[in-house]
């Protein structure tokens, strides 16, 4: 989970959107006032928006955004989409109001796409003004639930989300109260007695495996997996290093991309490798795919595996 510290200017969620031309679907949940402000930055976005009360739909402010309506209760009712169907969703403290809040993380995160984002918030619970209320005998959640920001990277590790952003929204405590809380065992780690709202950006998938995603479509990706997944496992290897090469050659693959993939979903690497080389129908081709590797290798036993094929197979041309 990343973490960017610094106080941060007012923008909310929006902090996570760049403006873009992109032909996005974006959905919006029960935050329908970022509404204007997402079709000025992202004006070729489906935009589409979920509320509880059909009032805010017919508002003014919302006319000619070109806002695809549905009126329901999230908490209550499935949302009616596709699965993996949007880019983004955006839904600010979401999580609070819920019975199950991992049902409704784990839910929405069903609607997103591999490479999309959840973009949402919540109170922290660790805040200065909080724990003053508690010091002085008051609780005003009553019905909603408030999370600190390693309870919340649990959650979002439990609903099947796979890497996060945080940013902060800070309302700095007094001097006088803060050296009290700290006095008192109270961790400011990251100024987080100062954080009164986490921003979050969840991703449905790792930085490197969102990267691959975004290159080619799902099935070029699993009918590659399926190929290397075979010859790692020795099933029909001469047969299945032949279409995998065809379609590396078919689909425009690239080594920098096949050796991302090969570190990212391949656990016998060595036989892949070996398989590959011994399989391959230009030596240049292959030597580019073993300097690729080379450049991916984080552990010293990697890089002997590759170093030690690369030389075995100058020997055998020899």
């Amino acid at each position: 989970m990343d973490e960017e510290s610094e106080a941060l200017e007012i923008g909310g969620l929006l902090q996570f959107l760049p403006e873009s031309m992109e032909k996005l679907r974006v959905l919006v949940v029960e935050s329908c006032l970022y509404l204007p402000e997402l079709r000025r930055r992202m004006p070729r976005a489906e935009l589409y928006a979920v509320v509880a009360d059909a009032d805010i739909a017919a508002m003014s402010e919302y006319a000619g955004l070109d806002v695809s309506w549905q009126i329901l209760d999230y908490h209550e009712t499935p949302l009616p989409y596709e699965k993996e169907f949007f880019d983004y969703i955006l839904s600010e403290r979401c999580l609070e109001l819920a019975a199950n809040p991992q049902d409704i993380a784990a839910g929405f995160g069903t609607y997103i796409k591999q490479t999309g984002f959840l973009l949402t918030s919540f109170q922290n619970i660790r805040h200065w003004k909080v724990l003053r209320d508690l010091m002085e005998g008051h609780f005003y959640a009553v019905v909603s639930r408030w999370f600190a920001k390693p309870e919340m990277v649990k959650l979002l590790y439990a609903s099947f989300y796979k890497d996060a952003v945080f940013r902060p929204q800070r309302s700095p405590a007094p001097k006088e109260l803060l050296q009290k809380l700290i006095a008192c065992g109270f961790d400011n780690s990251f100024h987080d007695i100062d954080t009164e709202v986490w921003l979050v950006k969840a991703a449905r998938s790792t930085p490197e495996i969102s990267m691959l995603k975004s290159f080619f479509t799902p099935e070029i990706r699993r009918q590659l997996v399926t190929f290397l997944r075979r010859i790692e496992y020795d099933i029909d290897v001469e047969m299945n290093c032949q279409r995998f090469w065809q379609l590396y050659k078919e689909a425009g693959l690239f080594p920098d991309y096949l050796a991302e993939f090969i570190w990212e979903t391949i656990v016998h690497r060595r036989n892949v490798f070996a398989a590959l080389q011994a399989s391959a129908p230009d030596t240049a081709l292959l030597a580019e795919i073993f300097q690729a590797a080379e450049d991916r290798c984080t552990k010293e036993a990697d890089m002997k595996m590759l170093l030690e094929l690369e030389e075995d197979g100058v020997k055998d041309e020899r």
